[in-house]
């Protein structure tokens, strides 16, 4: 087999699911990967020196945690509930009232989750010199868990509250207890799990709720993340930028790149040459630049790969 410019070689798994112990629920369909598509990841893999990561929500599946946009199983799939949005959840006292009460009963969940197979083998590549640096779109400090360091949070971190006023940090943890002391009344559990934490309440247990202000000036806080309509800091997207020049191969690991936020990097990936490969199940924005893709479970992948 051999690869022309621009053309996109899909390597398509075939046969039964593999018997890797993970969290099926929010993987989508798939089929495992071949020997020889795996021989095409190889190559790429040795032919890198300094790897660039970019990792999105189908990493993290695998862990438990669902996405927005896989088929069948994603959160838009399953559920005509929406995340919220920055404008919206600054303007309305009763959106944060909302967002923060259904947050507080999923955060003991979404925190305890713990990082897969990908992730620690991302981390051992890390520490064995070949990964230069991870860039990732989730919020959910799987990549720190399993012990990695050069990690580059695009959309922030569930992990801390800010001030919108006053920029003030404090860690998740510590509100967490903050908002318990504030509502001693609320005994709400739910099964279920979003994306970012959230779960299903009622009207009723969400009116009920109250929500501290910043104990420093009295401001809004917010999750340190990058809600929907709002933008990545430019000096973090410029960082990035300064780490991908820098490397010789970008791998993009559980994203269809669906938002600009990271399909920026691809663009720039592709000005400069920088070659580029993809392990995800179903189709990429990134495809048209990708020398090949795996469409494979990440899990499956990665530990089969040899530094």
């Amino acid at each position: 087999m051999f690869m022309k410019r621009n053309i996109l070689v899909v390597f398509q798994p075939e046969g039964f699911l593999s018997r890797t112990c993970v969290h099926y629920t929010f993987v989508p369909k798939h089929t495992p990967c071949q020997d020889w598509a795996l021989n095409q990841m190889q190559e790429f893999i040795d032919s890198t020196s300094k790897l660039f990561v970019l990792t999105g929500a189908g990493i993290s599946t695998e862990s438990g945690i669902p996405d927005y946009r896989s088929e069948g199983v994603g959160l838009y799939a399953t559920s005509t509930r929406r995340p919220v949005q920055y404008v919206h959840f600054m303007r309305s006292s009763k959106a944060r009232q909302s967002y923060w009460a259904r947050n507080y009963i999923g955060w003991p969940r979404f925190s305890s989750f713990k990082p897969n197979i990908s992730h620690l083998t991302l981390a051992e590549w890390e520490r064995r010199g070949k990964v230069h640096c991870i860039v990732t779109q989730n919020v959910d400090n799987l990549h720190q868990k399993a012990g990695s360091r050069r990690v580059h949070e695009l959309h922030g971190t569930a992990f801390s509250v800010i001030c919108t006023t006053c920029s003030q940090t404090v860690t998740r943890h510590s509100f967490q207890t903050r908002l318990r002391e504030d509502n001693q009344h609320m005994s709400a559990h739910s099964l279920e799990i979003r994306p970012d934490g959230d779960v299903e309440l009622t009207e009723e247990e969400v009116n009920n709720f109250k929500v501290p202000s910043c104990e420093q000036c009295g401001g809004i806080l917010k999750p340190d993340i990058v809600f929907f309509g709002d933008n990545v800091p430019i000096s973090r997207v410029n960082k990035v930028r300064q780490e991908l020049a820098s490397c010789d191969g970008l791998l993009i690991l559980g994203s269809s790149l669906f938002v600009y936020s990271g399909y920026r990097f691809i663009l720039q990936a592709a000005e400069s040459g920088i070659r580029m490969s993809a392990i995800n199940i179903g189709p990429t924005r990134s495809d048209k630049h990708l020398s090949f893709r795996v469409d494979a479970r990440c899990g499956e992948v990665l530990p089969r790969l040899s530094l």
